[in-house]
């Protein structure tokens, strides 16, 4: 399945069983890219992490840093407010009560980015409106 496939089976809000599936998919082309950069489709990624931040569920956060951390090109595909689907407040708590050290990692790196200014004005409902816009075309 590439980006487009997953759009049209499951659309930018997916609920239920179609969440299963969409973070079996991600975990797969994580653990690929992190075989090789390539191997994985960034892509299909992006999306899958587009979906999950639409759905709001604050335990995906640590998959979306995954899948972000899993090569280069995946580091630049996967915006770093995917991880705030549950709000930039919420998520920093989240990871914070924690214990895997990748939980530390996320926190540091939003907490780094905060303090430069970074999710200034930043809106769950805002962020999605420009995800709609983005896979408009498929």
């Amino acid at each position: 399945m590439d980006d487009e496939q997953s759009f049209h089976r499951y659309g930018l809000r997916p609920v239920g069983a179609d969440l299963d599936e969409i973070r079996s998919v991600l975990r797969e082309h994580t653990r690929l890219e992190r075989q090789s950069q390539g191997y994985g489709d960034t892509e299909l990624m992006k999306l899958c992490c587009v979906q999950l931040f639409n759905s709001g569920g604050i335990d995906d956060v640590l998959l979306v840093w995954s899948a972000k951390r899993a090569s280069f090109d995946a580091g630049c595909s996967i915006d770093i407010e995917l991880l705030l689907g549950h709000g930039l407040d919420a998520t920093k708590e989240y990871l914070s009560a924690h214990p895997e050290p990748s939980a530390a990692e996320a926190l540091d790196r939003l907490s780094k980015l905060e303090a430069d200014g970074a999710f200034e004005g930043f809106s769950v409902e805002e962020r999605s409106a420009l995800y709609d816009m983005y896979y408009r075309g498929y």
